[in-house]
């Protein structure tokens, strides 16, 4: 019994042509989205952020600045729900992040955190997204493999 492994290679090259356009399809969504990432530049997470909202609808706008060789936080302001400013917050100018080194690539590690609902201090990083318009801030224990984060909000307030 003889077996026959001819292709038809005009029937076949089709296949192969709509292969090859949707290796290329999916290659150029992947290189897309790691520039749209790359498109925020670190000098973009400087200015004013508007901090994720709590479970009672409370907010923080905290202004992120150089401080020496570092980034550094601090509460510029406080609001409740529905955007009603707290006069007396007693936060006000209490520095919220500092210590923050560059990694490159809107990203940065090894700083600190405080958290005034808990009234700790945590391991921090801090990435850059949508194309710099958002920043995850994450507070961090036991060596950074337990976190809790947030996605804050670039603001014009405070600028």
């Amino acid at each position: 019994m003889r077996l026959d492994l001819r292709l038809d290679l005009k029937k076949h090259s089709v296949k192969l042509s709509r292969l090859k356009y949707g290796c290329t399809l999916v290659l150029a969504f992947f290189v897309l989205a790691n520039v749209s990432s790359a498109l925020a530049k670190d000098s973009d997470v400087l200015g004013v952020w508007r901090t994720q909202t709590n479970d009672e609808g409370s907010y923080l706008h905290v202004e992120i600045k150089q401080c020496e060789k570092n980034l550094c936080g601090t509460i510029i302001e406080a609001f409740r729900k529905g955007d009603e400013k707290i006069e007396d917050y007693e936060n006000a100018g209490k520095r919220m992040i500092w210590a923050m080194k560059v990694q490159g690539n809107g990203k940065w590690a090894g700083g600190k955190i405080w958290a005034p609902d808990t009234n700790k201090t945590y391991s921090s990083r801090m990435a850059l997204q949508a194309e710099g318009a958002e920043l995850k801030v994450s507070g961090c224990i036991a060596a950074g493999l337990i976190c809790r984060s947030q996605k804050w909000t670039k603001t014009e307030a405070g600028t």
